[in-house]
């Protein structure tokens, strides 16, 4: 008896979980640094902040 089916079942679902997680890792990632882009973005064009912000105002 032969257990070849069932190594070869098994490390391709190894591969397949292994490759999903390393996906789903890196679009999560992109997915943080583009929201913490536009958040940025938003602060500095909200009007009232910034370098003036700090400035005292006559």
């Amino acid at each position: 008896m032969s257990y070849l089916n069932y190594v070869i079942a098994a490390y391709a679902v190894f591969v397949i979980v292994l490759g999903w997680d390393f996906v789903a890792t890196h679009l999560q990632i992109r997915r943080e640094l583009r929201g913490a882009r536009l958040r940025a973005e938003r602060e500095a064009a909200r009007p009232g902040k910034g370098a003036a912000a700090n400035e005292l105002i006559r």
